[in-house]
């Protein structure tokens, strides 16, 4: 990852006010991941970077609810690891957990389904950014979800990003493990790039509140 993207522990703490002590106590309990946690060579001998981008907006986040929820229900909200939930049909549009145009796009993949899962609710969640972006074609979010569906697993509950690119018209989907940069050649275009960490968060709160 380019220097630029990352943030140093001190700075960190410096940006945000929070302390050492609370940055490791958040670490233990799970609200930051282990793998934003980056050992670099510098200097002064090792020094700890972030994911810029990722870490000030987690911090932010924590800052922000940690006087209305418990710690432990936040880890819960921010952990990409599965949700032991069942939505049907018509829990999608009451509760608003995706777009009516983004359900019509999943059931024609998915004729036959009447209940989700939260897997299938998340690659709902991811889609639907894709198409509210306006930046992809119904194709494309096919595309996005068959991506998902084929890969999300492989993770195992670790952060990633989904990409879409563009070439020459023809657009290809990938999964990128966070923290990470890609960079694509001249030809191609970057369309857009979603962190399904974001959306799971998105998406149990939504659930939190609802259900």
């Amino acid at each position: 990852m380019e220097e630029e993207n990352l943030i140093s522990k001190k700075e960190l703490l410096k940006v945000t006010g929070i302390s050492y002590g609370q940055l490791y106590r958040w670490k233990r309990k799970k609200l930051i991941p282990e793998e934003w946690f980056i050992k670099r060579s510098s200097f002064t001998g090792q020094e700890t970077f972030f994911p810029r981008v990722e870490i000030l907006d987690r911090v932010e986040k924590i800052k922000n609810f940690k006087d209305d929820v418990s710690l432990d229900e936040l880890a819960n909200i921010f952990s990409p690891n599965l949700s032991k939930v069942i939505l049907k049909e018509n829990d999608i549009s009451s509760h608003n957990i995706v777009s009516q145009p983004t359900f019509t796009l999943y059931k024609d993949v998915h004729k036959e389904s009447s209940e989700f899962n939260f897997n299938e609710l998340l690659f709902m969640t991811v889609v639907d950014r894709f198409l509210k972006s306006g930046k992809v074609s119904l194709e494309e979010a096919k595309l996005v979800l068959d991506t998902l569906e084929k890969n999300y697993e492989k993770f195992y509950g670790r952060y990633c990003d989904v990409v879409l690119i563009r070439k020459l018209g023809v657009a290809v989907c990938f999964l990128m493990l966070i923290p990470n940069e890609v960079y694509v050649e001249t030809e191609a275009m970057l369309v857009l790039k979603i962190n399904a960490g974001e959306c799971v968060e998105q998406l149990k709160s939504k659930l939190t509140l609802t259900l």
